[in-house]
């Protein structure tokens, strides 16, 4: 399947749930949740000014980051207009939201002290041209914080060949689950140094780098 073919499943997947994806209704959407304290701890550790959050959706990561750090700069971005609509609609202040790709992200060079990206990265078909997006778009020592999903070799062989297809042919945009070892070189390639880098419960995968 193509790039592009991929992008538009995922655009027409949370274009259809967007206005349901913070509410009781969300489904399977739902167990994203689970991945906003871990990005919130991490966060607090932190001095920063400006924070990019990539596959924003419909901003509930920028939502509880403004009730606890109100006066930062917060830009959001994601494929969906419907979810970006859905951010707009919340009329926080001193936020910025835009319909676009993270694969090309649409800023100037060193522009944030943190990238988040929360259940996101597996709607990606370019993973490295992803990684490499954030690094140019992160300040010198600023940090990238993803969370997403993971699990052993052999589950990652039947969820990617598998249980992916299936859902594509469902109507999902999901890509690829990866390996640790797989965003470990993302990063490498893309000049950025690991700190935190595990597999944790739940199958997610945890990571926070740093550009050098």
């Amino acid at each position: 399947m193509t790039s592009e073919k991929y992008k538009e499943l995922t655009k027409n997947e949370f274009n259809k749930i967007a206005s349901k994806y913070e509410g009781d209704q969300a489904g399977i959407y739902k167990i994203c949740k689970k991945d906003y304290l871990p990005i919130l701890e991490e966060i607090e550790k932190l001095e920063f000014e400006k924070l990019l959050d990539a596959g924003c959706g419909s901003a509930p990561m920028i939502s509880l980051l403004k009730e606890k750090y109100p006066d930062k700069e917060y830009t959001g971005i994601d494929l969906s207009a419907n979810m970006i609509k859905e951010a707009l609609s919340k009329n926080l202040d001193n936020v910025e939201f835009l319909i676009g790709d993270c694969e090309d992200l649409p800023f100037k060079d060193d522009s944030f002290d943190v990238v988040i990206n929360s259940q996101s990265f597996h709607h990606y078909p370019n993973p490295e041209k992803f990684f490499k997006s954030v690094a140019r778009v992160l300040k010198k020592d600023g940090k990238f914080i993803m969370r997403d999903n993971t699990a052993s070799r052999t589950m990652l062989w039947v969820i990617n060949n598998i249980g992916l297809p299936l859902a594509n042919m469902a109507g999902y945009g999901d890509v690829k689950m990866h390996s640790l070892k797989e965003v470990e070189d993302y990063c490498n390639k893309a000049n950025l140094e690991i700190e935190k880098l595990e597999k944790q419960k739940c199958m997610r995968l945890h990571l926070v780098a740093r550009k050098r």
